[in-house]
């Protein structure tokens, strides 16, 4: 019994083998590799490995010098509860009524890595780990240790630049992003938690990830852990593709999700940054926010592409050029605006003084602009609310919305830089559930332009009261849509 048993064994055995080879054996040769045999990383680590240096900083902190008494005193306490002799020890505090000026000290800020872009001794980090300090020391892998200027940090994309005095370094080799795939396997190298020149590996996760404003991030699966912040992201040739930036950590560590600036941006903001000292990013003085289906569907745009202009800021080139609140963005010098997140990429690569084209879909048509794109510059303080005085008759046409309206005041228009518009005045039922409240301002209803309770209450006798209604209103300095549904 015992003998058969194993002979059937030793035959399922002897099959399971010879179908795990010819399933090998049937993959493209590139797949079958990869079946044989993982990646070794071990000539790339020292290839790249002595480009990567280590960086630490400093911050210089106020201090009041000692001024004696309560340590003195301490000490001699010590000295006295374990019966030791006491030592005459002369008192260096400072003499009565005499003022100590505060002195300077340096104090550690943090660690972080970097890595040799040119052999001359420019160096590329993270703008995050050189961001407040007063002094940057870089130590390169042979423990060679250097004070390093900053030439140029650039917070919106979290890149610096930073020289030290040395020449004939070891200089990475930058990669072509665009040919990185997901999927990918790729190395970092850095100084996690301050242990200098650690090197983890993983694969490409995802690129084109939307979580900075101008970047989009390049996500791994590689180790990444405070102090990696500013090492260079590696793939198999050897070549630096990203910066590591970021994690996503619930605890403060690596959970599995990090986060890569690409190279070609970094390279594009070092490059200025090593001309001027500072990037210079066109902007149009626009808010936005994404488009979604029920808008898109709802006002005839189809599917849910392109940004919603919320706000249009007063004097922008966006107001110069024409766009309105409540126009969709489709297209900016002719690139296809798929989500609202490209389009603050695009404007902002593009130089100041630019004369660029707009395509926005507007009222159920697409219309072109004509904009000249200006230099980014702080953001403006958002405007004050309504007045609330002087409440006109309202007008009940949106009722079975739940919907009360009522004009706009001559000083009402005046604080708000509208020429027309109507004001909630109360918002149940639909309208609350589609986001509406009191003193929100209504500019369009279902792609048509109301500028007062007449012509929205004239745009609501035509409207299919049975069909979902698309509400263009402003809240403050943002604008937005609605969606309005009746209950069945």
């Amino acid at each position: 019994m015992k003998a058969r048993f194993f002979g059937a064994l030793r035959a399922v055995l002897t099959v399971a083998t010879i179908s795990a080879v010819v399933s090998v054996a049937v993959l493209p040769p590139a797949a079958q590799a990869q079946v044989r045999a993982l990646p070794d990383f071990t000539d790339l680590v020292e290839q790249v490995g002595p480009s990567v240096v280590n960086i630490r900083t400093s911050e210089k902190v106020s201090v009041q010098p000692n001024q004696g008494g309560p340590n003195e005193d301490e000490m001699l306490d010590f000295f006295r509860r374990f019966g030791l002799p006491i030592p005459n020890v002369p008192k260096q505090g400072p003499r009565r009524n005499q003022p100590q000026q505060p002195q300077e000290e340096d104090h550690p800020k943090g660690v972080g890595s970097g890595f040799i872009l040119s052999t001359d001794g420019l160096i590329m980090t993270n703008a995050h780990v050189v961001d407040g300090a007063d002094e940057v020391l870089v130590t390169l892998t042979d423990k060679r240790e250097f004070k390093a200027k900053i030439i140029g940090a650039d917070k919106r994309s979290d890149v610096a630049l930073v020289k030290i005095e040395a020449t004939g370094l070891p200089a990475v080799k930058v990669g072509d992003v665009s040919k990185l795939r997901v999927g990918e396997w790729v190395m970092a190298i850095g100084s996690p938690f301050g242990l200098e020149n650690s090197v983890t590996a993983g694969i490409v996760s995802a690129k084109m990830r939307d979580t900075g404003e101008y970047l989009p991030f390049i996500q791994t699966d590689v180790a990444i852990n405070p102090g990696n912040s500013g090492g260079p992201l590696i793939n198999m040739r050897g070549e630096v593709v990203g910066i590591n930036s970021q994690i996503y950590s619930r605890s403060g560590g690596y959970m599995g999700i990090s986060f890569s600036i690409p190279m070609d941006e970094a390279v594009r903001v070092s490059d200025q940054l090593r001309s001027s000292g500072r990037v210079s990013r066109g902007r149009m003085g626009v808010q936005i926010d994404q488009v979604s289906k029920d808008v898109a569907e709802s006002i005839g745009l189809g599917k849910p592409i392109g940004a919603l202009v919320r706000s249009v800021e007063a004097g922008s080139p966006a107001e110069k050029g024409g766009l309105e609140a409540g126009d969709i963005i489709t297209k900016f010098d002719g690139k296809t605006i798929e989500k609202s997140s490209d389009l603050p990429r695009i404007v902002g690569a593009t130089k100041p003084g630019t004369k660029s084209s707009v395509s926005v879909f507007r009222r159920g048509a697409t219309k072109e602009l004509s904009v000249v794109i200006a230099e980014i510059e702080a953001d403006k303080p958002i405007a004050k609310s309504p007045s609330k005085e002087e409440k006109p008759k309202a007008s009940s046409a949106g009722q079975v919305f739940g919907l009360v309206v009522a004009d706009l005041t001559e000083a009402q228009k005046k604080e708000l830089g509208m020429k027309g518009g109507v004001r909630v005045d109360a918002a149940t039922d639909a309208a609350a559930r589609a986001g509406l409240r009191e003193g929100d301002l209504i500019l369009q209803v279902g792609n048509v332009e109301v500028g007062s309770v007449k012509e929205f209450e004239a745009v609501m006798a035509k409207f299919d009261k049975s069909k979902p209604l698309s509400v263009l209103f402003r809240r403050g300095e943002w604008t937005q849509f609605a969606i309005l549904k009746v209950s069945k």
